[in-house]
């Protein structure tokens, strides 16, 4: 889990910058119209727009954007009608990824992926090819050098948490997807900061990937987070966190 835990963590960091907080915006808006629209506007019983609210108040979206993205998808006020697509494929390497996108214009999206893949020696597969990989769980991740190791292992334990893996630099505290709320809680009820909190996809096998083939991993990576339409993109890659470092910077 480590290097890639790593890795969502450098991504997150950089994130916060303006001109990625824009478009991070814009796509964490599609999410909840998308959420308000398959399970209706009230968060408390709709997980899909709670976890969606979550994400754009840890980008500081002012309340409103967030009010008038749930109202587009309830239909309270128009707006673009969006549809979820998943992407199945390899990254160099034989590495498993698996694409969340939100679109107004599938065939539009799946051509641009496909050219993603292909252009940076990847492979776009069939529905179900690497879904098998993956399962849904909550992730909540530290920096070892900010927590007292102990008293996290058993804030988290008490709360329900699931397991708990220990990176180089990192750890990683995994919950059951209904659990993920009450666990983060806990967390921050005991002031113990955190770097990441989110429901993800986690994969049960890695590669452990190093050289070329690790930078080309990580080309690919980027080049579908940045796509207007991608929302959220899983790999099993696992890279040493030096080598991490030294390819982010």
């Amino acid at each position: 889990m480590s290097g890639h835990s790593k890795w969502s963590q450098i991504k997150h960091k950089k994130a916060k910058t303006d001109a990625a907080r824009g478009k991070a915006f814009s796509k964490v808006t599609r999410l909840i119209t998308v959420a308000a629209r398959q399970g209706g506007g009230n968060p408390e019983t709709n997980a899909s727009l709670r976890i969606a609210i979550q994400k754009a108040r840890e980008m500081n979206m002012p309340q409103e954007n967030i009010e008038k993205a749930i109202k587009r998808g309830t239909g309270e006020l128009e707006g673009v009608n969006y549809e979820e697509v998943i992407y199945e494929g390899y990254a160099p390497g034989g590495v498993a990824v698996m694409v969340e996108a939100t679109t107004d214009n599938r065939n539009r999206t799946t051509a641009e992926i496909r050219h993603i893949f292909s252009r940076r020696g990847g492979t776009l597969a069939e529905s179900g090819s690497v879904s098998w990989i993956f399962e849904r769980k909550g992730l909540i991740s530290f920096e070892k050098e900010d927590v007292d190791e102990e008293e996290l292992m058993m804030v988290a334990i008490e709360a329900g948490a699931e397991d708990i893996e220990e990176g180089e630099s990192t750890i990683d505290v995994i919950t059951p997807p209904s659990d993920f709320d009450r666990v983060r809680e806990a967390i921050e009820h005991a002031g113990i900061p955190y770097v990441l909190a989110q429901v993800t996809m986690l994969p049960k096998t890695r590669v452990n990937l190093e050289g070329k083939t690790a930078q080309q991993v990580l080309e690919l990576i980027d080049a579908l987070e940045e796509h207007d339409d991608v929302q959220e993109v899983y790999s099993n890659f696992e890279i040493a966190d030096e080598i991490l470092e030294s390819l982010s910077s």
